[in-house]
């Protein structure tokens, strides 16, 4: 599939230096095949690329020069394919010792998107009651699914996992954090993962639709392996994944900041082209 992400900026004063970073090139993987990545900006800038320390490709550039608008486009043609699924499924007793634990902290500890909550953590132990790692993770994307409503707007980018489950509202950003929430309660070392999905994977070849970022986990069982949660269902075709990371502090498409007055808007379009 073909991906133009294009993130515009419009401030009401003059702009007279910023620095940016932006993560738009898709991860080349065993699962996505990276044809085509380039990141371009207006006005045009030097850009410089490097791997930030959870292996996502990031694109940083600065302006020096008065400006009152910016605009970023990621390009990106990539081969995606479904998740084999859980790969070298652990036990409980496997996943719980003390090499697993150290391996991963970093993916086991709360974060501000994803703190610690006792009630959380009682549900979890109910939903892993039974059944092996793999399956409950499966379970708490589930149990994620029936939770929450899927409303626009009611959360923000700075709402963190248990303030959206407060609510029963969110988007896919709050489905992923609730989820992750769940799987670290669990012991079970799982990942925030941003991207891509096709809205319409059934459309025409070659037709051109309105798409948006989405994010969904990666737990490892293993093996590591993804799951939709807001969709309720497993990794496909239509996922195109950018980055990973703890949450979403770690992959936003965008960040930076600016010297200069004033506020900013801000428009985002992804157009998505199914080319085979």
């Amino acid at each position: 599939m073909r991906v133009v992400h294009t993130t515009g900026y419009v401030y009401d004063a003059p702009v007279t230096r910023s620095f940016n970073e932006a993560r738009l090139t898709p991860r080349a993987d065993s699962r996505q095949n990276v044809i085509l990545n380039r990141v371009e900006t207006v006005p045009s800038t030097r850009s410089y690329r490097y791997t930030d320390y959870w292996g996502t490709a990031v694109t940083a550039f600065d302006l020096h020069a008065p400006h009152t608008e910016l605009e970023v486009t990621g390009s990106s043609v990539v081969e995606t394919e479904p998740f084999a699924g859980p790969a070298d499924e652990l036990s409980w007793a496997e996943l719980h010792n003390d090499v697993v634990s150290d391996r991963f902290d970093e993916l086991l500890a709360p974060t501000g998107y994803v703190p610690r909550d006792r009630r959380l953590a009682s549900v979890a132990r109910q939903l892993a009651r039974g059944v092996e790692p793999a399956k409950a993770v499966v379970r708490a994307a589930e149990w994620v699914y029936s939770e929450m409503d899927y409303i626009a707007g009611t959360t923000s980018v700075q709402t963190s996992a248990v303030q959206a489950f407060a609510e029963r509202q969110g988007v896919c950003q709050d489905y992923a954090h609730l989820t992750l929430v769940l799987l670290r309660s669990m012991g079970i070392p799982s990942r925030y993962v941003s991207g891509y999905l096709h809205p319409q994977p059934a459309v025409e070849i070659g037709r051109t639709v309105a798409g948006q970022s989405h994010a969904w986990i990666e737990a490892w069982t293993g093996g590591w392996w993804g799951y939709d949660p807001t969709n309720n269902i497993a990794i496909g075709e239509q996922h195109a994944s950018i980055g990973v990371g703890r949450d979403y502090a770690d992959v936003p498409p965008l960040k930076g900041i600016f010297s200069g007055s004033g506020s900013t808007d801000l428009e985002v379009v992804v157009e998505i082209t199914r080319l085979a």
